[in-house]
């Protein structure tokens, strides 16, 4: 399998978030303030429901446990997978989005979020070694902290430049998360499939490269 140090692999990591952010922003717009990529959000609305302020707690638990099943499943599927781990995720990815979309653009709402939850959760599996996610496709947190560290690092001696990797993908999610909200004003729920062609063509670039890597 193609490793994240892999400049061209690490460009598909860029997308795969601009598409995240991407996704998320249309389906926030979408749902009213739903996040399908964004789990620390669903947790405190979850607990804001389980108080009594917010009156959605069931669907906020209902997403929370789709993204963990679409973590499962795309761990399964990349297991399975082998050398082809992240096509065969991104190819799952691409279908439950692509199916999400079409429910979203009926207006069948919760089939549709769910589907999307679960389809972000797969995505972060796409890179994943030795049973381990070494990139969050879908959330920053992780990466504004090693962001703050590499500054520090720097700062005192080391790495003049380790600050740029999580930078990147803060810069991603931000970027993909504007263009999924104009995107999402001009086109409605249909801006979606934008997000599903967006991840169908990552998933060509990385069988591509995964071809070109086998032995042979």
């Amino acid at each position: 399998m193609a490793r994240l140090e892999d400049p061209r692999i690490w460009r598909v990591a860029l997308g795969l978030t601009m598409a995240a952010g991407f996704t998320d922003a249309v389906g926030w717009i979408s749902t009213g303030g739903l996040f399908v990529s964004f789990m620390s959000g669903n947790v405190t609305k979850l607990g804001l429901g389980l108080a009594g302020v917010l009156d959605n707690a069931l669907l906020g638990a209902a997403l929370l446990a789709s993204f963990v099943a679409g973590v499962v499943l795309g761990s399964t599927v990349g297991r399975a997978a082998g050398d082809m781990q992240a096509y065969a995720v991104l190819r799952l990815v691409a279908l439950l989005m692509a199916l999400s979309a079409a429910l979203l653009s009926s207006g069948t709402m919760v089939p549709a979020v769910l589907l999307l939850a679960a389809a972000m959760g797969a995505k972060n599996t796409a890179f994943a070694e030795d049973g381990e996610v070494k990139v969050g496709l879908t959330y920053l947190t992780g990466a504004l902290v090693r962001l703050g560290k590499r500054i520090a690092t720097a700062l005192h001696g080391g790495d003049r430049w380790g600050w740029l990797a999580p930078l990147g993908l803060f810069a991603a999610m931000l970027g993909g998360a504007t263009l999924g909200a104009l995107a999402s004003l001009a086109w409605g729920p249909r801006a979606l499939w934008v997000a599903v062609v967006a991840v169908v063509l990552m998933a060509m670039v990385v069988r591509r490269l995964a071809t070109s890597l086998q032995p042979g």
